[in-house]
């Protein structure tokens, strides 16, 4: 009866074993290529264009009735996900708070030769969502830089365009700290 019992177990592990083997160049291949995609999305990781951060500025209105249009305290971040690119979410603080969710593509460090500081260009879109009375929803376009100041702090600028219920733009600046 011992015997009898052990055979399913031995079955098992078998069957265990050897099902997480590559059974062809095919089977090998795909495995390769899944494990390197895993190990390039990494969120909080470090882009071509710098470390992730967490910040806070100001938003200074430009044209349009929402906060990505009107003057407002800024809560933003660059969260890396891949070596190229970023989400950067945002809320623009105030009566109506929009909250901005872009993608952006990271682009590499460049020197300024003028200035001696290093600036990160980035460009992207994503959605911005209203607060207000009808809580809608719209397109987002995005484009900035970020400036790294030192290993810790990186300055950022940036324009938002956001098509909620009208075209409404506006600059973000801040400072974030890396992590």
């Amino acid at each position: 009866m011992a015997v009898g019992s052990a055979l399913p177990v031995r079955a098992e592990t078998i069957n265990s074993t050897t099902a997480n083997t590559p059974t062809s160049t095919s089977d090998l291949e795909i495995e390769t290529a899944s494990t390197q995609i895993a190990q390039s999305f990494q969120p909080g990781r470090a882009t071509r264009s710098g470390s992730s951060y967490i910040g806070v500025g100001g938003n200074l209105g430009l044209t349009g009735n929402t906060r990505v249009g009107e003057g407002s305290f800024a809560v933003f971040s660059k969260v890396g996900l891949t070596r190229n690119l970023s989400a950067r979410p945002a809320a623009l603080v105030g009566d109506n708070t929009v909250f901005l969710v872009p993608l952006t593509i990271d682009f590499p460090q460049e020197n300024l030769e003028v200035t001696q500081l290093s600036v990160a260009p980035y460009i992207g879109g994503g959605v911005a969502i209203s607060t207000g009375r009808d809580s809608t929803v719209g397109a987002l376009i995005t484009g900035g830089v970020d400036v790294p100041l030192s290993s810790q702090i990186t300055a950022t600028g940036g324009v938002n365009v956001s098509f909620i219920d009208e075209t409404d733009v506006g600059i973000l600046l801040g400072i974030g700290y890396n992590f």
